[in-house]
C-alpha cells in the first residue's frame, strides 16, 4: 500500500515493556523509501520514525478494535456498556469522528454466538455496528470493533 504525507496511520507494535503497544500517527513528508516511510506519532514533537510499510494500516473505523482479557466482560450489562465506552474513547484516540452511539439496552447475541452486538453508531455518514467477539486466538480475551450491518 502506498501512503501519502499526511494520512493518518496505525501501528501494531510492542512496547519496551513487552506488551503489545498500538501508536497512532500521521505520515511524514521526510526520506521514505520503498519499503519504509516517517511516521510523526502522537505526542512526539518529532516526526523522525520510519516505520516499514507492511507494518502501517490507515485508521478506519473497522480497524479500531478494542482487545481486554476476560471474556465474563460480556456477561454483565453494565461492563458491556463499558466496553462501548472504551472502544469509544480508542476510537477518539485514533482521531476518528463518532457522530452518535446508541447503547443497545439487552445486547443481542450473535446468530453464531460468537459474540453480542453492543451498540449502533454513525460515522462518516454510515451506519455500523460495534460488536464484542471473544478472541479465537486467546479464549480469556474479548475483541470489541464496528463493522457494516
Amino acid at each position: 500500500m502506498a501512503f501519502q504525507p499526511g494520512d493518518r496511520v496505525r501501528w501494531d507494535t510492542t512496547g519496551d515493556d513487552g506488551l503489545p503497544l498500538i501508536r497512532y500517527g500521521f505520515v511524514g513528508a521526510g526520506s521514505t523509501t520503498a519499503q519504509q516511510v516517517v511516521v510523526m506519532f502522537d505526542g512526539e514533537f518529532k516526526g523522525d520514525t520510519l516505520v516499514a510499510i507492511d507494518e502501517l494500516q490507515p485508521v478506519t473505523i473497522t480497524n479500531v478494535e478494542l482487545r481486554l482479557r476476560g471474556a465474563d466482560l460480556l456477561a454483565d450489562p453494565s461492563l458491556r456498556q463499558g466496553l462501548v465506552n472504551l472502544w469509544s474513547a480508542e476510537a477518539d484516540q485514533a482521531g476518528l469522528e463518532i457522530r452518535h452511539i446508541e447503547y443497545l439496552e439487552n445486547c443481542r447475541a450473535e446468530a453464531n454466538a460468537s459474540g453480542m452486538t453492543l451498540a449502533e453508531l454513525r460515522s462518516g455518514g454510515k451506519q455500523y455496528v460495534l460488536r464484542a467477539l471473544y478472541d479465537i486466538d486467546h479464549n480469556e480475551s474479548v475483541c470489541v470493533r464496528a463493522d457494516l450491518p
